[in-house]
């Protein structure tokens, strides 16, 4: 038996919709610039021909209903709703509403730079995960509604046709880098509608025929 100078930490772990068990994340992908209204409120153009890709570490990783503590080092915190797709050793082993929380003027001064992205979207509590609903018990995805809505106001509004790289595209192209199997998280892009949270913020994102993702900002 491996001796750990620090003993073994358990992977972070998301709840399964009517179930007791639970799913253990052991890779979070990030899918960028996914929707063509997003990107153009970012100020960016649109890459059709191939995704491309940003990480999260597992342990940025928040449960649906954990508080959002607003993070150290930013004045102008994001939040971007998405789409969640965790697979399993055989395929896709279900779907979940999400929430990629971006420090958005590290950001901002990362892309001035030409640096990586790495400060502003990985960092503690960043990935706000609902329960993931297995595909056995969700529809086929096709064109579900994708809102969030921020102290009950819609802020991000969408269906998830509008995704320029659709699930099936994302996941081959991400299988051509990566041996993806269980545990790994992919989280699809925005649609447009990003902004700023303060504390005491509600978000509650939605997603047709999946759970609900909520989280309050502290």
């Amino acid at each position: 038996m491996t001796n750990l100078i620090f003993g073994a930490r358990a992977l972070p772990s998301l709840p399964i919709f009517d179930s007791a068990q639970r799913y253990e994340v052991r890779r979070v992908f990030c899918v960028g610039r996914n929707y063509a209204e997003h990107a153009a409120e970012m100020g960016n153009t649109v890459d059709g021909t191939a995704p491309f890709y940003f990480t999260k570490s597992p342990f940025a990783i928040v449960s649906d209903g954990g508080n959002f503590p607003y993070p150290p080092k930013t004045i102008d915190c994001h939040y971007e709703m998405e789409f969640v797709i965790a697979m399993g050793d055989d395929g896709i082993f279900g779907y979940a509403a999400g929430l990629d929380m971006t420090r958005r003027d590290l950001q901002w001064a990362s892309k001035e730079k030409k640096r990586p992205w790495d400060t502003s979207k990985d960092f503690e509590n960043s990935a706000i995960i609902g329960a993931i609903t297995p595909t056995d018990k969700c529809p086929d995805i096709t064109n579900q509604r994708i809102c969030l809505r921020v102290n009950d106001v819609v802020k991000q509004d969408a269906t998830l046709d509008q995704m320029i790289h659709s699930t099936q595209d994302i996941i081959n192209d991400l299988a051509s880098y990566y041996t993806l199997g269980a545990g790994d998280i992919i989280m699809t892009g925005t649609p447009a509608g990003v902004g700023s949270v303060q504390k005491g913020d509600t978000l509650h994102g939605h997603i047709d025929g999946l759970c609900d993702v909520i989280t309050i900002v502290t």
